[in-house]
């Protein structure tokens, strides 16, 4: 397999490129170690989380792929069809997690510090406070049933920040083509149940101690200059 490394590792991870021309992708590095982020997030649940969940999303998805390309080349629309589900909800697992990581940082790297410049005005604008997004968000995310994920984004049309949620491993794409994710929470159960159990509101209470503020400033600020 020829390998050209088209990214950074520490976004969609590096993608490999076969004899035929496929792209595949292989598991980012984290920018911290797995204990960084305790006691909000503890070192077990990131590695579980890394290790088996993202990458469980990644092998699934180059699988689908590489199903996907030999159904194209053979002109089995059937088959084609049929692809589209898995290379969704795969697919989107190894979009939602890469920005997740980002979206997260220990605090002694300025994870939890609140929002400055344009996207702290922006808040500021759209939710009235900081504390009232957040608010959102935890409300959101602990009505989401199922498993899922809560964002805020920025739609680019309309120039203004929303707060969305996706089922399953949907991206924020889904929900419009003009959407752009800036912050992203996992409440699917594997990201907290280790150490939260059932109690989903103390997981997104906690989160907040390391998200990371700069991450999703400097989306937006490239986003809506």
């Amino acid at each position: 397999m020829a390998i050209r490394t088209l990214a950074s590792r520490r976004t969609l991870g590096t993608i490999y490129q076969n004899a035929r021309g496929l792209q595949t992708f292989s598991l980012p590095d984290l920018p911290y170690d797995y204990g960084a982020l305790e006691p909000a997030i503890s070192g077990e649940i990131m590695k579980l989380h890394h290790q088996k969940h993202h990458q469980t999303y990644i092998t699934n998805y180059n699988k689908a792929l590489e199903q996907l390309d030999e159904a194209m080349a053979k002109g089995d629309s059937s088959t084609v069809v049929k692809m589209q589900g898995s290379i969704k909800f795969n697919g989107g697992g190894h979009i939602n997690h890469s920005i997740f990581w980002q979206n997260l940082a220990p605090v002694h790297e300025g994870g939890g510090e609140p929002p400055k410049g344009s996207l702290g005005w922006a808040i500021d604008t759209h939710f009235d406070s900081l504390e009232t997004l957040v608010q959102k968000i935890n409300t959101e995310g602990a009505a989401l049933q199922g498993s899922g994920w809560v964002w805020l984004g920025l739609d680019k049309e309309l120039k203004k920040l929303v707060v969305e949620t996706t089922a399953n491993q949907d991206p924020l794409v889904t929900k419009g083509a003009s959407l752009v994710p800036l912050l992203g929470v996992d409440v699917w159960e594997h990201a907290y149940y280790l150490q939260y159990k059932n109690v989903k509101a103390d997981y997104l209470k906690n989160i907040w101690k390391v998200i990371n503020w700069k991450y999703a400033s400097q989306v937006y600020e490239k986003e809506c200059p």
